[in-house]
């Protein structure tokens, strides 16, 4: 395998559960087998691929569990454009289509020219062209509705992305559709 293809192996999602086999989370293989070697998680589904090192081979997991349970408070992600992007699904907010990361940009929903805040209730994800129509006017100056009104990044909200991811995994489904 490629290094290019060694790094793309690093970065797949693996489903993380709570020691109770609740999902609390989505990580990539590389923190996925540091958890494992560390002796803080086990392999509860494999992906079917391995990992050559110099010294050893690894079997690359799809599903973890933590072997201690972890209270999961209520909270909220940090505010990031990563974040943004991942709650509002790479879907631009005004005309709907999915894109990737680069091809899109994060939009105040009321300008910052006109008061508007950087935070979770404010910011959506939204494509060059329709960030470059509505410019620094309200969306319903230019004609432009939001999919859906903007809102925190949950623990729900990651649920729901997991159950999403889940979908292309069929490994994950026992975890997630219970």
């Amino acid at each position: 395998m490629s290094e290019d293809g060694h790094q793309r192996l690093l970065q797949e999602p693996v489903l993380v559960l709570n020691a109770t086999y609740e999902p609390i989370n989505v990580t990539a293989v590389r923190r996925a087998l540091v958890l494992l070697l560390k002796g803080v998680a086990i392999t509860e589904e494999e992906d079917g691929k391995l990992l050559h090192s110099s010294q050893k081979t690894y079997r690359i997991p799809s599903v973890i569990r933590l072997l201690g349970f972890r209270r999961i408070p209520y909270q909220s992600r940090a505010l990031s454009r990563k974040n943004v992007l991942l709650r509002d699904r790479y879907t631009c907010q005004f005309c709907g289509r999915v894109m990737p990361a680069h091809e899109l940009t994060l939009d105040h929903v009321i300008p910052r020219s006109r008061g508007g805040h950087s935070d979770w209730d404010n910011l959506v994800a939204c494509c060059h062209r329709c960030n470059n129509m509505k410019g620094d006017r309200m969306p319903d100056e230019t004609g432009l509705r939001l999919l859906r009104p903007p809102r925190p990044f949950t623990l729900h909200t990651s649920r729901q992305i997991m159950r999403m991811m889940g979908r292309s995994d069929e490994r994950w489904r026992k975890y997630l559709f219970c």
